[in-house]
């Protein structure tokens, strides 16, 4: 079930539209609205796109025994591409904040099943990536 979720409100929602669009739809018009995250959504949106290699060989740091990340869902690969970018360029964020506002949004694409899955997941990656600061 989805959750009542306003995704004109959520950062991490029009991040992951925006990501989702560049990476799978060839959609390079990216333009940011008037909204009260512009610059922060704007930061990780272009930052993702321009260290998707650093972002992919974190990947293959981090995923590669337990996932193949080519063969996830496309939605999945675009929150865990962003998240992993914010746990690298945006310390000052807690791993737990990223973690859960990239859940919530996830509600709105994702069923249950699959942003448990994304939970965990995302975990894996921020403990590996912070150094165990994950539960900060």
């Amino acid at each position: 079930m989805k959750t009542s979720y306003n995704p004109n409100q959520s950062p991490r929602v029009i991040i992951i539209q925006k990501l989702y669009g560049n990476f799978f739809n060839d959609d390079s018009d990216l333009k940011f609205s008037k909204h009260r995250f512009k610059k922060f959504i704007k930061d990780v949106v272009l930052g993702t796109i321009e260290r998707d290699d650093v972002i992919n060989d974190e990947l293959k740091n981090h995923l590669s025994d337990d996932l193949e990340i080519d063969n996830l869902d496309k939605v999945f690969q675009v929150i865990i591409k962003s998240a992993i970018f914010e746990f690298l360029y945006k310390p000052k964020i807690s791993t737990k904040i990223i973690i859960k506002e990239y859940l919530d949004a996830s509600n709105f694409f994702l069923e249950d099943s699959q942003t448990k899955y994304l939970n965990a997941i995302l975990d894996k990656i921020a403990r590996k990536i912070r150094n165990n600061d994950a539960r900060v």
